[in-house]
């Protein structure tokens, strides 16, 4: 009995040792089978790249447009309530030769960049004047409008002539334009709005002392309101360059633009949308 028990022992170590032997042959097995796991790795890295925006809005079949709507003649509503102006039908026309539908979405001036930031939009066509400090964080197609800035008074105003004189006075401006700039460096007391419209409301009833705007603007209302009783006093020296803004990182986006814009000065339709709301040609 004790020597079977004793055979029985050793077969049963026998056994156990075969079966522990089994056992690391196995666990070798995942270190062998990791090294499949990195062309997997490197399947994932092959696979095509991220669409670009450009890519994006063609697989869309629409681009988002951020404008205000309220910004005449550049963007706004007609006597029909129609979206329209300068901007809108450049928008439009660049959307056209990118093959696109343009789908506008309106928002107040100070709201635009946010909602660039927000990717609500592809681009902001809104006379977007080309400032240092925002090339920093956007791009910029090539400019489709030069303009200078003028100051703005009412009529019965005697005491505002030039830009110096806003010191200590109420200027009504949108605060993140690059026009309100301007007030604050001549010591102006900023009254904020949403746009150009609501301006020269505030300097017609006459809760502020001027405005400092786009000079194509006013010239735009004195066409449409030949008596308003507003006047320009003064003007920047230099010209403002405006541009469509676009988020970085969209090298394919801005070049498609910038191809829309040259071809639609080269071949007069930009002349034609520029004549039909000032009179000449503004990209110059």
């Amino acid at each position: 009995m004790k020597r079977t028990s004793l055979l029985t022992l050793l077969l049963t170590l026998t056994v156990v040792l075969l079966a522990a032997c089994g056992n690391n042959s196995n666990s070798a097995s995942p270190s062998s089978s990791a090294s499949p796991t990195a062309p997997a790795a490197n399947t994932e890295s092959s696979s095509p790249a991220a669409q670009s925006s450009l890519d994006e809005i063609k697989a869309s079949g629409k681009i988002k447009i951020g404008t205000e709507g309220t910004y005449a003649p550049f963007t706004y509503h007609d006597a029909d309530g129609k979206l329209t102006g300068f901007d809108v039908e450049i928008a439009e026309e660049v959307s056209k030769r990118l093959g696109v539908e343009p789908e506008f979405l309106e928002t107040p001036w100070d709201g635009l960049i946010a909602g660039l930031d927000a990717k609500r939009f592809d681009v902001v066509f809104n006379e977007v004047s080309i400032t240092d400090e925002r090339k920093q964080k956007y791009d910029f197609s090539d400019p489709y409008i030069v303009s200078k800035a003028v100051l703005l008074v009412h009529e019965d105003n005697t005491e505002i002539t030039k830009l110096a004189d806003l010191k200590g006075k109420k200027s009504a401006q949108s605060l993140t334009s690059n026009l309100t700039a301007i007030a604050k460096e001549n010591g102006a007391e900023i009254v904020g709005t949403d746009g150009f419209n609501q301006a020269i409301d505030l300097l017609l009833t006459k809760r502020v002392d001027a405005t400092i705007n786009d000079g194509l603007s006013y010239l735009d209302l004195k066409k449409q309101k030949p008596d308003v009783k507003i006047k320009v006093v003064d003007e920047t020296s230099e010209a403002s360059h405006s541009a469509a803004l676009i988020r970085k990182g969209n090298e394919e986006l801005v070049k498609a633009i910038n191809e829309a814009l040259a071809a639609m000065k080269s071949d007069g339709t930009y002349l034609k949308i520029s004549e039909k709301y000032f009179g000449t040609d503004v990209s110059k």
